[in-house]
């Protein structure tokens, strides 16, 4: 068997597409979306990320602001800065970029953000509004593999799905959202015994572990589809010396001759976040504007 490529790029072009429809829609209404992004330090990584965010944002038709600190800002700065763009009606999605410098609480940071402006998800309201079933913010990588999964399966009712890693930001988030299409979701880990035999029943596996290729094609259901999350940079020497290249959290190759759809690495899942990113500041606009919120770019 060769498994479907499940395209996450062609696919996050689709949902950027839907976002500037919505944006063009609420600012005929008198209402333009605004993501205010803040960036504390020079980590070349997140600077990259940042950039791409401010670019697809305005790309969209919505507002894009960039708030960049020192490195060595202090926490009431930060804090300061938070409730700053908390109290700005222009603004209706706030995203501080982690990882922040070693000296700075993310959690205390994190929580400060209003709830109704945490387009990332990761307030302690939106964790607990989302484990309950109720309408929340959601985090965006967790939302994306949800879309491709609906996308391609249309509904997810009563199958059996495994999410390996239980993060915060990934793994539970993404149990609550397949809970919420009515799965029967195990979050497998670090501890679960037999692993493999737990993954080898599953309809739909979601591997978000941070480890490269740990999942391998034993691993997988015939036919089952597989979401890889995992985004890791492994040595390439037949690239040339001290060259590197990204895989993901399952072995592509082994996986892909027993699944019926997978994600690749790059390509797959990582295209969907900010995507999902810019769905989640229209839908923030929506909910702070009584208007009706899009169909499809949410839960």
């Amino acid at each position: 068997m060769t498994a479907k490529i499940i395209d996450g790029k062609a696919f996050a072009a689709t949902i950027r597409g839907r976002v500037a429809e919505e944006v063009a829609r609420l600012k005929a209404a008198g209402v333009t979306p605004g993501l205010a992004v803040v960036l504390v330090g020079e980590d070349p990584a997140s600077a990259v990320y940042v950039r791409n965010k401010g670019k697809q944002t305005v790309e969209a038709g919505m507002h894009s602001e960039e708030h960049r600190m020192d490195a060595d800002s202090s926490q009431d700065a930060l804090m300061a800065k938070v409730a700053q763009l908390n109290a700005d009606p222009a603004i209706h999605g706030i995203l501080v970029q982690l990882p922040l410098p070693g000296h700075l609480d993310a959690e205390a940071v994190l929580n400060a953000i209003d709830p109704a402006k945490d387009v990332d998800g990761f307030h302690i309201s939106n964790v607990g509004l989302l484990g309950t079933g109720q309408k929340a913010m959601v985090p965006c990588t967790p939302l994306g593999c949800l879309m491709m999964l609906r996308d391609h399966l249309g509904s997810l009712s009563g199958l059996d799905a495994v999410v390996i890693g239980r993060s915060n930001i990934v793994g539970k988030p993404m149990a609550q959202l397949l809970l919420g299409d009515s799965c029967t979701v195990t979050i497998a880990h670090s501890r679960t015994k037999e692993i493999e035999a737990v993954c080898r029943r599953a309809d739909i596996v979601v591997a978000a572990v941070g480890r490269p290729r740990m999942v391998t094609g034993d691993w997988i259901k015939p036919g089952a589809t597989v979401i890889d999350v995992g985004i890791n940079r492994i040595d390439a020497p037949e690239r040339g010396a001290g060259k590197t290249r990204l895989v993901g959290d399952c072995d592509f190759d082994s996986c892909a001759a027993v699944a019926g759809a997978i994600t690749p690495v790059p390509g797959g899942v990582g295209p969907m976040t900010i995507a999902c990113l810019l769905a989640n500041t229209v839908t923030a606009a929506c909910r702070a504007n009584g208007l009706a919120e899009p169909e499809g770019l949410t839960p």
